[in-house]
């Protein structure tokens, strides 16, 4: 219950936030809309019919309204529902965020702990400092230079991938690369710290004294233990993977949300800003809500912890 109201008060200030902030944009969305030719009765009869010469306050309250009964009102720049044009797209970006997210986990969690494994009781020090080293570049690389990087090294100078769009597997790959790789070095620098920790355990070394195989040990001791930090993991990075398509999608011209809410702004699309803002709020919370959950069923002392 605790954590369903949390989640509502969390959608509430998801909604209230998107609708302030686009509001915050420069600039006339109606005229930019209709043109510099539209005539100013005809822009004024626009703004009224779209409820913009309403106070801030009735906006608001027609805005919670039309989210309750599904209309997210009409986009300024395309003439099509809001809500249609989010469900054209939203498909392509969650393809890019789990499949990113996958890629990050699936290379994460084997390198963080076979790393730990290597260097443990500070053994091969040159190796663990090259690692570091390494690892903590990748990490604070922001997506869209290694994005920008991406392109220039495998689709312009090797011609080995397609530099944009969404026509086929291929055109899979540097996106998602681009969103994984940053993420992939950073856990990976997560599990190893956890999995030294589980390595000091009384019940791991016990378990070795009794000359428990290594990949026995490994299985039944260490990854269970890892997976509880893993999952809590992945709700925390999911934010930054939903928050990088937004530039990701731009430069590989993605099809998505990311891609549309850059043109939104720039074209000053108010419902359509706005309408995806909140939808990339909601995903955001029900997924962390959901991995609270399998955490909370997989380790029940974190529910008393409020995790």
């Amino acid at each position: 219950m605790r954590r369903l109201v949390r989640l509502f008060w969390s959608v509430v200030a998801v909604v209230t936030v998107s609708f302030l902030m686009v509001r915050l944009i420069p600039g006339d969305p109606v005229r930019n809309a209709l043109g510099t030719n539209a005539s100013p009765a005809v822009v004024e009869a626009r703004r009224e019919a779209l409820g913009l010469n309403d106070s801030l306050w009735l906006q608001y309250v027609n805005f919670w309204k039309g989210l309750l009964t599904g209309d997210l009102g009409e986009s300024f720049s395309l003439g099509l529902p809001v809500s249609e044009v989010i469900s054209q797209r939203l498909l392509a970006t969650l393809e890019l965020v789990f499949l990113s997210l996958a890629v990050a986990l699936v290379l994460s969690i084997p390198v963080g702990i076979a790393v730990a494994a290597l260097t443990r009781g500070g053994r091969r020090r040159p190796f663990d400092l090259a690692y570091t080293s390494i690892s903590g570049l990748f990490a604070v690389f922001p997506e869209f230079l290694i994005g920008v990087g991406l392109v220039f090294f495998f689709a312009v100078q090797l011609h080995a991938l397609p530099v944009a769009g969404r026509s086929g597997p291929d055109s899979y790959v540097l996106p998602v690369l681009a969103l994984s790789i940053g993420i992939s070095a950073a856990m990976s620098r997560i599990v190893r710290v956890e999995a030294l920790t589980v390595l000091q355990q009384d019940y791991v070394r016990t378990a070795r004294s009794k000359r428990m195989s290594a990949a026995r040990l490994y299985f039944r001791h260490v990854v269970p233990n890892l997976l509880t930090s893993s999952l809590t993991l992945s709700g925390i990075v999911l934010g930054s993977l939903i928050s990088g398509t937004v530039l990701v999608e731009t430069i590989f011209s993605w099809p998505g949300l990311g891609l549309t809410i850059v043109d939104s702004v720039r074209s000053k699309d108010f419902p359509l800003a706005q309408g995806i803002v909140v939808v990339y709020g909601v995903i955001v919370l029900i997924v962390n809500l959901l991995i609270d959950l399998a955490v909370a069923a997989l380790d029940p002392r974190s529910a008393t912890k409020g995790l």
